[in-house]
């Protein structure tokens, strides 16, 4: 039986994405025609889910002609939304390559300033979208102005509708996410920098990783620990056993995408109610599909299943 996915998205953007014969200061930069996408974490994840054959709807708050726009491309992509009214414009970011490098440049725009009646009218929303057992994302950056324990709040929301809360989160949201045991945080998703400033040691090896991660299972921060070790693939702790997968080489285009990609096809194999390690594996073959793209193109469920059959896992 399938779960329902709702994806949140406090902090959207319309991402632009072009290139440049050469970034240099001062000269005017003559760009290509640019690709215009829908953007910001749990969109991004909703996307894949898509791609992957599976169906999500993205929470999404928005404001303005931007907003507009934003909803007019997800709804040509088919992925279904709920909307709700945010502060100001909603945001725009760029993203540039230099074609006489292969560098690429990420200008991203912080967003408009929400207030306290803004976060109110997400959590009423998000309690509105939210059914029994749903899988509940809440993936990317929080808006200027919404306080460090917004998830934490999400998740006594969510544990009131027994829903299986996802975050992949960092910064000041994360330190306060693992303070506390939260029962209905299901999976809680960091890179290693971001382990090891938590674990306030460094974790060399992946047993390392898995150590720390379990660590936190047991304190009940949450059912499920994922870290991203970059190249040496991602580690997956629960309170008993840690696997490692790691994807096949591939060559890099952009990095842009990746790890939204591994959420939305390891949310879409738990909503499938795959074991933890067969959803990690089909993490991460989806996140070695996403660097292969260019600009902001996501996983697609073909590239993906090929990906697979190359991507090792194994118990730690």
């Amino acid at each position: 039986m399938r779960s329902h996915i709702l994806t949140i998205t406090l902090n959207p953007t319309v991402d632009f994405s072009t290139t440049a014969p050469e970034v240099v200061p001062e000269a005017k930069l003559r760009c290509s025609e640019p690709d215009i996408d829908p953007g910001g974490g749990g969109i991004n994840v909703a996307r894949a889910i898509r791609q992957l054959g599976g169906q999500a709807v993205a929470l999404i708050a928005i404001g303005g002609s931007t907003g507009a726009q934003l909803l007019q491309r997800l709804a040509v992509e088919g992925v279904p939304t709920v909307a709700f009214q945010g502060p100001g414009e909603t945001r725009q970011s760029v993203s540039v390559i230099d074609e006489s490098t292969g560098a690429q440049y990420r200008f991203v725009m912080p967003g408009p300033s929400w207030k306290e009646d803004d976060v109110t009218r997400a959590l009423e929303s998000i309690d509105q979208a939210t059914g029994d057992g749903t899988l509940v994302v809440l993936s990317g950056s929080q808006p200027p102005g919404v306080a460090k324990d917004f998830p934490s709040i999400l998740a006594d929301h969510a544990a009131g509708r027994q829903a299986r809360l996802i975050v992949d989160t960092s910064g000041p949201a994360l330190h306060h996410l693992v303070e506390k045991p939260h029962e209905c945080l299901h999976v809680l998703r960091m890179d290693d920098a971001e382990a090891e400033e938590l674990a306030g040691r460094k974790l060399p090896e992946l047993e390392d990783t898995a150590g720390f991660s379990q660590e936190l299972v047991k304190r009940g921060v949450a059912r499920m620990i994922i870290v991203a070790r970059g190249a040496d693939g991602s580690v997956l702790s629960t309170a008993d056993e840690s696997w490692h997968a790691v994807g096949p080489k591939v060559e890099v285009r952009s990095k842009v995408g990746a790890g939204d990609s591994f959420v939305g096809a390891l949310t879409l194999a738990m909503a499938e109610e795959r074991p933890p390690e067969e959803c990690l594996r089909r993490g991460v073959a989806a996140a070695s599909n996403a660097v292969m793209t260019e600009a902001t193109r996501l996983c697609d469920r073909a590239t993906t299943q090929r990906l697979l059959a190359d991507t090792q896992v194994r118990r730690l």
